[in-house]
């Protein structure tokens, strides 16, 4: 997960955790616990996400244009809702200045409302990226037009991009890694089970289809072929599981040595036509193996079938951009049969994605001036201190850890940055060309406008001002090589966080999201960086024997679970959410325990406050999700399922034992030798 935070009311003559106390003792305020979805016919020690939640369960459809819906999914819509409001009411406005942000938001919405331009336009505006692609002469050619092809964020066998250099977080590098599949997953092409069979025939069916429509005359043979030259990609890609490794996907190789990897690929026409030039000495190369293997497959494809395999790139991500038809298609392939959404968004929540996705900043500023208060701000920095303050006692307290590294990880905590609402710092959009008539054109430059962005860090002092997203995204993320956990504004809402409510839930709540970010910190990938944000081993081997054998277990722990006959959870791929869900919860109980300095919680709806704050955990949880959906995250989400994510941390959780009075016996019940505490 990658989710926010936030805090409570405040007394300025305490302490941080004991401020929030004071107030909960103030006046007896609201549970904040849904109660109306509770199903009384399942005992708490059995199924405690179908205790809190089994009436939701029962009553809730899933809307016809999703694939799933839950807590998360009601924010989002809420946080659309704003924007859209605020988008239509530029768009309505009569005299926005030309060039201004706002002109360029309202125009970039009108250009995709306008169907009856799209639809006649049809795929006129690929004409000049196909012409570029029929114009190649020999497969020499292919490096500079993969190269070129970078910006318009297409799925390339070969992703370029500018980051942080993981052992030098002073400095950007240039990344290139594994890519230029069509399907989710390299599962999809490889797999032999019935499902994924299935999903391999529809593909070919669609992309027979798409090229047939695009005006291919032999589009049967190249559907056939590009399946082929997929499937041969994803034979020699690494897993989802191998890439979530920083260690083994860090191979810093000096450019003239790039041809030792692949030969007979003219580099230096690719690093010039993706406009790398000779700004770097070095690439980051994540897949090694990858690259070698890339050679026979370079050798061994036609140039046809390479000049097809582009022009399909092209038209997929191009498609939901394109008239009726093109869209229409794109939406039965990757929503109806990968996803299992039977109906699409209508065209206005498109629209507003699309803005969002070209001008999030622009929009963002106008979300917060409306949305996010310097009260909540400041209720949020109180929250993530009092949170970083129990993960400090939580790991002065390891029994597990020795004591140099535990100073090296309190060192790395003191480092932690947290970001919260929106960015002091705006991108400036003043040079991006937005047209009310052009929607494929504004797609476009949106996207080379954000590749150019991030290709002028090259060479530039590293800004740590950066957000990597909007203020009306719902979610949060940790940033490993700036040592940042970053909480945007539009995730503070009820369940989250209740600004009516006792202390109680929103410590199990925003509270254990705030945890869950700091813990990605310290768990199996983010250990490796210091707290500079730098690959660096600062543990023990001791310390590191007993870590992997508490993530092994807890590996062990989620691989058993199966929320679909057939399909088990993939421990391994989960496991750093896995963590820090786990620990997240144990940091949000440790810092609420402490809030209350020794004094007892009030009885709200019957519940005690280490209750309520369970409750408050699960009721976030709540989703319900289409099988074929359920299907694909299993093959490419880090995080679990809801109900794992409810239930799973609980096991490992003593104080559930206690508050929920779990005895041997119960279907939630581990033996103490059983759980998994790791910070």
């Amino acid at each position: 997960m990658r989710r926010t935070l936030i805090s409570l009311a405040l007394l300025a003559s305490c302490s941080p955790l004991a401020s929030m106390a004071a107030t909960s003792h103030a006046a007896l305020p609201v549970s904040g616990i849904d109660l109306q979805w509770q199903d009384h016919s399942v005992r708490p020690q059995d199924d405690f996400y179908r205790y809190v939640s089994g009436k939701w369960m029962e009553r809730t459809e899933i809307p016809a244009d999703r694939a799933r819906f839950g807590a998360f999914d009601h924010l989002r819509d809420l946080s659309e809702q704003r924007t859209h409001a605020i988008i239509t009411g530029l768009a309505a406005a009569p005299d926005l200045a030309a060039d201004s942000e706002q002109r360029k938001v309202a125009d970039l919405y009108r250009s995709f409302m306008d169907q009856s331009r799209i639809d006649t336009l049809d795929s006129q505006p690929l004409a000049p990226l196909f012409a570029q692609i029929d114009a190649l002469s020999s497969r020499q050619q292919l490096p500079a037009l993969m190269a070129s092809l970078s910006e318009l964020e297409l799925s390339l066998p070969l992703q370029l991009s500018i980051s942080q250099d993981a052992r030098d977080a002073r400095s950007y590098a240039v990344y290139l890694g594994q890519g230029g599949l069509s399907m989710p997953d390299r599962d999809y092409y490889l797999k032999d089970d019935a499902k994924m069979q299935g999903y391999r025939q529809a593909y070919l069916l669609h992309l027979e289809k798409m090229l047939s429509m695009s005006g291919d005359s032999t589009a049967k043979d190249h559907a056939a072929a590009i399946l082929a030259l997929e499937t041969a990609l994803a034979k020699i890609q690494w897993s989802k599981v191998e890439n979530r490794d920083p260690l083994k996907t860090y191979h810093k190789i000096e450019v003239a040595k790039l041809s030792e990897l692949l030969p007979d690929f003219d580099w230096r026409a690719y690093l010039d036509a993706s406009g790398v030039g000779t700004r770097t000495s070095y690439l980051i190369v994540r897949q090694d193996s990858y690259l070698r293997a890339m050679a026979g497959i370079l050798q061994d494809t036609p140039l046809p079938v390479w000049q097809a395999y582009y022009k399909w790139k092209v038209l997929d991500a191009y498609a939901p951009f394109l008239s009726q038809r093109y869209a229409d298609q794109h939406f039965a392939f990757n929503s109806v049969t990968l996803r299992g959404i039977p109906e699409n968004q209508a065209r206005w929540k498109r629209a507003v994605a699309r803005v969002e996705e070209s001008l999030p900043d622009a929009v963002g500023k106008l979300y917060v001036a409306q949305y996010f208060s310097a009260a909540d701000k400041a209720k949020m920095e109180q929250l993530v201190g009092n949170l970083i303050l129990a993960y400090r006692h939580s790991i002065q307290e390891l029994s597990w850890m020795s004591p140099a590294t535990k100073q090296e990880a309190l060192a790395k905590l003191a480092k932690f940055t947290p970001k919260i609402g929106y960015p002091d710092k705006w991108r400036d959009y003043s040079e991006l060309k937005i047209a009310a008539d052009d929607l494929l054109g504004n797609i476009r430059r949106g996207r080379s406008h954000e590749y150019r962005r991030k290709l002028a860090q090259l060479g530039q002092p590293v800004d740590r001002s950066e957000w990597f997203m909007s203020p009306q995204t719902v979610n949060a993320y940790f940033n490993p090589r700036m040592n940042e956990i970053v909480f945007p504004a539009a995730i503070l809402q009820v369940p989250f966080f209740n600004r009516q409510a006792d202390d109680a839930v929103n410590y199990g709540g925003i509270g254990a999201v705030i945890g869950h970010e700091i813990s990605h910190g310290f768990d199996d990938s983010g250990s490796h960086y210091d707290g500079d944000g730098n690959l660096r081993d600062w543990w023990s081997e001791t310390d590191k024997h007993n870590f992997k054998q508490l993530t092994t277990a807890l590996v062990k722990q989620y691989a058993a679970y199966s929320p679909l006959p057939g399909y088990n959870i993939n421990g391994a791929l989960t496991l750093g959410e896995n963590i820090a869900d786990n620990s997240g919860l144990a940091i949000a109980l440790k810092a609420y325990q402490l809030s209350l300095q020794g004094k007892p919680a009030a009885l709200i709806d019957g519940y005690t406050g280490e209750q309520r704050l369970i409750l408050g955990w699960a009721q976030v949880w709540r989703t319900k999700t289409r099988d074929a959906e359920a299907i694909r995250l299993l093959s490419i989400d880090p995080h679990s399922p809801g109900a794992a994510r409810s239930n799973l941390p609980l096991m490992n959780l003593p104080a559930f034992y206690t508050a929920f009075e779990l005895k041997p016996g119960d279907q939630m019940y581990l033996a103490p030798q059983q759980r998994v505490t790791i910070w």
